[in-house]
């Protein structure tokens, strides 16, 4: 009896323990742990929206130099949308070649390097300087006997010495050789050569400040005349060769305001003004060249981009004949983007933003139309927008951490 009592009691004690083993599995199962509940949590956090508001130090709105205007209707003028190409400024470039035939013996610059006027380019060996150095010491040394000796023939002459016809011709001979002397000299310095020395290379120095945006010299190359070793552009400004075609010629005039757009950069867009138009149809596309200057920020214009300028045209109707209407507008460089979205963002206190998404319409001339999300008379970040949209970023990454 009393080892079936013994069987029975061991038998509820091992069903007991399965029993508690399983709910306690059951238990870890149901419950998350505390490392997965705040994992989630931060995803959760993680993918809040950006702040609206930012507020900021009245040190860094000065240093940043963050201006605003307010938002008004304006009429957007009617543009040109002209193809061109950036090309240097003729003025404020040089091709560098030798006055005279000789052979490389140094080169101190690359392609890409920027020079300033005077500086030296390049040693040419130049065979012909002795020549020419040698012609120019012989003809001063003669032009020196011939004066001596007019000298002489004049004093006798005066006296009755000797006929005043050869004290004239004497004369006129040293008068000759001391031109010719004089010649020779120019043609050295000319060369940059001095009438004394031994030396026979020729220094070709920059002409004008600016980068080499081109080179064709190697040492020990023989160089002609005709040979350009070098080209030199001063890229800080350049102009934007625009394209108008003859049914838009009317349309175009110096002193219009345009914005320009290059393949490379289609999210830049740099401002300028028409400084020229052509005076002579290309009769093959039956085109005139505007020219446009821009300057060149952050170093990005290079030769021979292609891009497009928007022009202010001369009228100010629509298409339609009647006058175009006011819209709400501000300057491109209010527009930004944050996460994806265009933005401007608005002060609302004297160190308080507000950032407003909106939807951004027609452009002329560096004022882009506002269709949604701004009112007029709000105060825009013009200039600075950059700083304002870093500051609220990196609040959003500090929460984030």
């Amino acid at each position: 009896m009393n080892t079936h009592l013994r069987r029975i009691a061991g038998a509820l004690l091992l069903f007991a323990v399965i029993t508690g083993c399983r709910r306690h599995a059951e238990k870890e199962h149901d419950e998350p742990t505390p490392s997965t509940t705040t994992a989630h949590e931060e995803g959760d956090k993680g993918h809040e929206g950006i702040p609206k508001h930012v507020k900021l130090d009245k040190r860094v709105i000065e240093n940043a130099k963050i201006r605003v205007e307010p938002a008004t209707k304006e009429v957007l003028a009617p543009t040109l949308a002209l193809p061109g190409e950036i090309a240097a400024d003729p003025d404020r470039s040089a091709r560098v070649s030798s006055p005279v035939a000789g052979r490389l013996t140094d080169v101190r610059f690359r392609e890409g390097s920027n020079v300033k006027k005077g500086d030296l380019l390049a040693l040419l060996r130049i065979p012909e300087i002795g020549k020419v150095r040698a012609a120019h010491s012989a003809t001063l040394a003669k032009a020196a006997a011939a004066r001596a000796n007019a000298d002489r023939l004049g004093i006798l002459a005066d006296k009755g010495l000797s006929p005043a016809q050869e004290a004239l011709a004497a004369r006129a001979e040293a008068d000759a050789l001391e031109a010719e002397g004089k010649a020779t000299g120019e043609q050295l310095a000319a060369l940059g050569m001095g009438a004394s020395g031994g030396g026979s290379e020729l220094a070709l120095r920059a002409p004008v400040s600016g980068t080499v945006v081109a080179r064709d010299a190697v040492v020990g190359q023989p160089v002609s005349t005709d040979q350009v070793v070098a080209s030199i552009a001063d890229l800080q400004g350049v102009w934007f060769l625009a394209r108008v075609f003859e049914k838009d010629l009317g349309l175009i005039e110096i002193g219009a305001p345009s914005e320009i757009t290059l393949n490379a950069y289609p999210n830049e867009h740099f401002s300028g003004t028409v400084e020229y138009v052509g005076k002579q149809i290309d009769p093959v596309a039956r085109t005139v060249t505007a020219r446009i200057r821009l300057q060149n920020h952050d170093d990005l214009l290079r030769l021979g981009l292609f891009g497009s300028a928007r022009v202010v045209a001369k009228q100010s109707v629509s298409a339609a004949g009647a006058p175009n209407a006011p819209v709400l507008v501000v300057p491109r460089s209010a527009l930004t983007e944050v996460a994806g979205k265009t933005v401007v963002f608005v002060r609302t206190a004297e160190d308080q933003f507000e950032l407003h998404e909106v939807t951004a319409g027609d452009a002329s001339a560096g004022r882009v139309r506002i269709i949604a999300g701004l009112r007029e008379g709000e105060n825009v970040v013009t200039d600075g927008a950059f700083t304002v949209k870093s500051v609220l970023l990196r609040g959003t990454l500090a929460d984030e951490d």
